[in-house]
């Protein structure tokens, strides 16, 4: 007499089912055709959102290799900038030039440049160069030189003042460069806020 094997209860692949059923055929998988058709709707969306995803990582791959050298140039002063904002705030720096404390509930920061990007864009990059600055010194007083001059002094020192004002060397950023720059400060300010919180 020959015995036949019972078939093991599966749970149904149904992901809004999950019940066990005994399967009567071969490869099997879910317990009804309801919950056949129900599968094949979550696979496709699967499928669907993989293929989004897949050109969304396209997408932004063109983009990149479509940018340019000014592009990411200003990317990376961005990430500077908020590099050099976020520090000065865990610092709990006031604005460099005024003296004033800082609002830093908004958007009236900058980071103020001693030296400007456009008269000296070899300083741009340069932690000393850049402090926290009420964007009424930055932009409507520009930058208030004189005050800043001496706010710096108080910061930094009378050498490294010194040193900002009479490097005129030249530096000629690659555009791999810049953009471990920016990779460079965005970890520097993701780690900062992450010490602050």
């Amino acid at each position: 007499m020959l015995t036949t094997k019972q078939p093991k209860p599966k749970t149904c692949r149904n992901p809004a089912c999950r019940g066990s059923f005994v399967p009567q055929r071969l490869g099997q998988a879910v317990c009804s055709p309801k919950c056949a058709l129900a599968a094949v709707e979550v696979q496709k969306a699967k499928e669907k959102k993989s293929l989004a995803q897949a050109g969304r990582r396209e997408i932004k791959v063109r983009k990149e290799k479509l940018k340019s050298r000014g592009d990411h140039m200003r990317e990376a002063q961005q990430a500077f900038n908020a590099y050099i904002r976020a520090r000065d705030q865990a610092a709990g720096h006031s604005c460099i030039s005024s003296g004033k404390p800082l609002d830093w509930s908004g958007n009236a920061v900058d980071a103020g440049h001693y030296r400007s990007v456009g008269s000296a864009p070899h300083l741009r990059f340069d932690e000393r160069n850049c402090h926290a600055q009420s964007k009424q010194d930055n932009r409507f007083l520009s930058g208030n030189a004189v005050d800043y001059r001496i706010g710096l002094i108080a910061r930094i020192g009378q050498e490294a003042v010194d040193a900002l004002e009479s490097d005129q060397s030249v530096r000629n950023y690659s555009v791999e460069q810049i953009k471990g720059i920016k990779a460079y400060y965005r970890a520097k300010t993701r780690e900062l806020k992450r010490a602050a919180a």
